[in-house]
């Protein structure tokens, strides 16, 4: 098994007590700012952040009266430090400047998770391509066979997608990972540029360059496309996975329990039902960014129709792609390959997949392109109906008569076809 993580570390960053955590963390940031710029005494600081609690019950208590839950919290909060101090709470802070600025702390420790587990992953795929380097198989392209290439530069592809996905993960998190203490439209009317800068100083983000109420949201529909993309990798790994455990193609399968079932009713069934599963979760994730891109829309300075989104996709797809990117790794990890059936599979009927090698070979020895492809075309298409396409070529005298039995024996030899695959490898050390 792959470690990892926690499976509820990342759900906790999400729940109301964290999430009210990361509220009065922003608040005690701006604080510690008012301070050094000295609008709050150092005595009064020091008994805020002493004092400053809540607890989730009690703001759910608030909240039913006045049906706002930053007050609620806030009313919370100032009954742990008393009147005194109470009424540096906030000051000059609109709602937004909290819940924004604590979304990105939440995002951010949220992305810690997933990075690691893109990182697990990484580090499955390029074993697992180095481990199958040299293990012939074949490409399809259309779904069809095509010509050999192997299964570890199959999963060098997957490497090279994954470490692509990573960057672009990591640019949206940069995009998203700032703060906001602007005020009510962003302006400062109430509290100066040199708070915010102090505050997301210390809570390690930078201030957005500018705000309206909230931060503007295409951030985090970049966010959430990113996201987006990772899940539709998987997808694609999975449904190729998918693809291969097929009876009649039985190249790869998920790793099967000792005391395993696939099916209630046919015990010799062993089914791909992890991957489809990431196949349908991959779908979700995918709604979510729909979702993301409908939030960039807002009435003026802001609107709360992203509100309630947010609330809903942010969480669930953070903690999906955590769980997807740690099953998929598990799925790899515990993958059974049979190198035996993906040779037989490259080289049924008679070695059709050859055919561009015994075709450019005619061309050489002196017949033109068109009549080399139709020579070689009907053999191929006779094979595939049952045939076997070399023993075709050896009994037609239009080829045996300019080529040997040695010359088209090496146009089926494999390895030429793979002389060049460990400079791509060596791109990968």
């Amino acid at each position: 098994m792959i470690e990892r993580y926690s499976r509820e570390e990342i759900k906790k960053i999400w729940e109301l007590q964290s999430k009210f955590g990361y509220y009065l963390k922003v608040e005690l940031a701006v604080c510690k700012a008012y301070a050094a710029l000295g609008q709050i005494p150092q005595e009064n600081l020091n008994q805020i952040e002493k004092k400053a609690s809540f607890s989730v019950e009690r703001i759910d208590e608030i909240e039913r009266e006045v049906r706002h839950d930053v007050i609620a919290f806030l009313t919370a909060v100032n009954e742990s430090v008393g009147e005194d101090n109470a009424k540096y709470i906030h000051m000059g802070l609109t709602s937004s400047d909290v819940i924004d600025t604590a979304f990105a702390l939440q995002i951010i420790d949220s992305s810690k998770i997933i990075l690691s587990d893109i990182d697990s992953l990484i580090n499955t795929l390029k074993e697992k391509a180095f481990q199958y380097k040299h293990s012939i198989c074949i490409g399809r392209s259309h779904g069809v066979h095509a010509e050999v290439t192997t299964f570890g530069f199959k999963l060098l592809n997957w490497l090279d997608e994954i470490e692509r996905a990573k960057e672009s993960f990591e640019f949206a998190l940069k995009e998203i990972s700032v703060g906001q203490v602007s005020g009510p439209v962003g302006t400062y009317s109430n509290v100066r540029p040199e708070v915010e800068e102090l505050a997301c100083k210390y809570l390690e983000i930078r201030p957005a360059k500018i705000s309206t109420q909230i931060i503007s949201r295409d951030r985090h529909a970049k966010f959430m496309a990113s996201l987006s993309v990772i899940a539709g990798l998987i997808e694609q790994f999975a449904t190729e996975i998918r693809h291969l455990q097929k009876t009649e193609v039985r190249e790869v399968e998920e790793g099967f329990g000792k005391n395993q079932k696939g099916s209630s009713a046919m015990p010799h069934k062993k089914n791909p039902v992890l991957c489809e599963n990431l196949c349908g979760l991959a779908r979700v994730v995918r709604s979510n960014m729909i979702a993301a891109f409908e939030n960039i829309n807002l009435w003026h300075e802001r609107d709360i129709s992203h509100s309630s989104t947010e609330r809903i996709i942010f969480p669930d797809s953070l903690i999906l792609i955590d769980f997807m990117l740690y099953r998929f790794n598990n799925v790899l990890f515990n993958l059974v390959v049979h190198e035996d059936n993906m040779k037989r599979n490259a080289n049924l009927y008679g070695g059709v997949i050859y055919s561009q090698k015994v075709l450019l070979k005619l061309v050489d020895k002196g017949y033109t392109r068109e009549d080399a492809y139709r020579i070689v075309q009907q053999h191929a298409l006779d094979a595939l109906n049952g045939g076997n396409f070399k023993q075709n070529l050896l009994n037609d005298t239009k080829v045996s008569s300019v080529l040997t039995v040695a010359e088209l024996n090496d146009c089926f030899n494999e390895a030429d076809y793979l002389k060049n695959i460990d400079k791509v490898f060596e791109r990968f050390k």
